[in-house]
């Protein structure tokens, strides 16, 4: 079965009467809505409780850690117990943490939600990219999340957008108000509508031999590196402008805060672009020289912004230019990362994603630290750590690269 014999958008048979993609598409925005929406309001929460700029970066970073960490338990969970249960607890834990975001009372308690918040966010993406694997034949899972991926933009496209006007009309707390209800509807999507896709549950996924097992034989593939590698840390290099751009938008350039939201969506549309990119690359070319452009251009989007603040341009719209450059890169690197590290094991797709995910989120978390660490209200330290970052996931393809890593065009 190749690509072009099959219809990469339908599930497989026993999955048909449920709308698989849909739900896929909704757990997959959680994640970037679950920081997009209020990126306008970092600046305010510094002011408004006090704290200095690497402390609110924490908002992120605990996030990320409880996101990176999280996957390595729920991957396996998934495994042994089924999709459906992990993802009812984990939307039900997103709900309650969302509203005690919404109502923290200072910075702490804030950084603390968002970690709970992070955890139940991971059961979302991890058991998404599982039920990928499950619902779908290996040869057009790369396509199928390339499609998802680009309906997936629309929430940084419109979040920060959204985030920006809640913002300014009603305060911060608005955002988590809105990840709330947006949480309770995908909860009732799940009770509703989704069927156990985990057909080959592992009774043994979470006993420390099998869990050892499981990740021996995930960690010790070449395959799985030379897609895992490149994939997080393109992440990496979008997440230095998920955490960096308020900052030196609004505080450095003087972006108005009601229009930062416009300048992160023209850069965020870059990914919507590079995922389209991704699907027409994919049939011609194979996954392997799709994900050799994909990392060309995280180099050249690096190169440029750096190049450009060298030279004293110091405006919004050479951030919004470099956002948009690493955003499509991303969008290219990204359907074929994800795809690549999973599709290999077909019963220890949680594992893998899991295993997966939390190398996505151990280079961001380092990232956003640096990015909050090294901000000294100038446009120089994202630029330095966008360039590094390029190179990174440039070096990383040609490193890891393997022949088995190509998909049947």
């Amino acid at each position: 079965m190749t690509m072009r014999q099959t219809d990469t958008t339908a599930p497989l048979a026993q999955y048909a009467h449920a709308p698989i993609l849909l739900l896929i598409i909704g757990f997959l925005m959680l994640q970037p809505l679950s920081t997009d929406l209020y990126l306008a309001s970092l600046p305010s929460l510094a002011t408004g409780f006090g704290a200095p700029a690497a402390t609110v970066q924490l908002t992120l970073s605990m996030f990320v850690i409880g996101f990176g960490g999280a996957q390595l338990v729920i991957g396996p969970l998934s495994d042994r117990y089924g999709r459906r249960p992990v993802l009812i607890w984990g939307l039900s834990l997103y709900v309650v943490a969302s509203l005690l975001c919404a109502a923290a009372p200072n910075i702490a308690l804030l950084i603390v939600a968002r970690f709970l918040q992070a955890l139940g966010c991971c059961s979302a993406v991890i058991v998404a990219r599982a039920i990928v694997r499950d619902a779908y034949a290996p040869a057009d899972s790369m396509r199928v999340i390339a499609r998802a991926s680009s309906w997936l933009s629309l929430a940084p496209l419109t979040g920060p957008i959204l985030g920006s006007y809640l913002q300014v009309a009603f305060g911060w707390r608005a955002a988590f108000v809105a990840l709330s209800i947006l949480s309770a509807l995908l909860l009732a999507a799940v009770v509703l509508r989704l069927p156990e896709t985990n057909v080959h549950k592992n009774p043994k996924a979470t006993e420390f031999s099998g869990l050892a097992a499981n990740y021996r034989l995930v960690l010790g593939s070449r395959e799985f590196w030379a897609h895992a590698l490149p994939g997080a840390l393109s992440f990496g290099s979008i997440f230095a402008f998920i955490s960096g751009s308020s900052l030196v938008l609004i505080r450095v350039l003087g972006v108005p805060t009601e229009w930062f939201g416009y300048c992160f969506a023209v850069g965020v549309s870059g990914y919507l672009a590079g995922t389209i990119v991704c699907r027409r690359l994919l049939p011609l070319f194979g996954a392997a020289v799709t994900l050799r452009i994909g990392s060309t251009m995280s180099l050249a989007a690096g190169a440029v912004f750096l190049a450009a603040v060298g030279a004293g341009l110091a405006h919004w719209s050479v951030v919004v230019l470099a956002m948009f450059m690493t955003m499509g890169a991303h969008g290219i690197n990204f359907p074929v990362s994800q795809s690549g590290s999973v599709s290999p094991f077909p019963q220890q797709a949680g594992t893998a994603a899991g295993l997966m995910g939390a190398l996505y989120m151990s280079v961001a978390f380092g990232v956003g630290t640096a990015v909050g660490a090294t901000f000294d209200g100038t446009l120089y330290p994202l630029a330095l750590i966008s360039c590094a970052l390029g190179l990174a996931v440039f070096a990383s393809v040609r490193v890891t690269a393997t022949p088995v890593a190509r998909a049947t065009p």
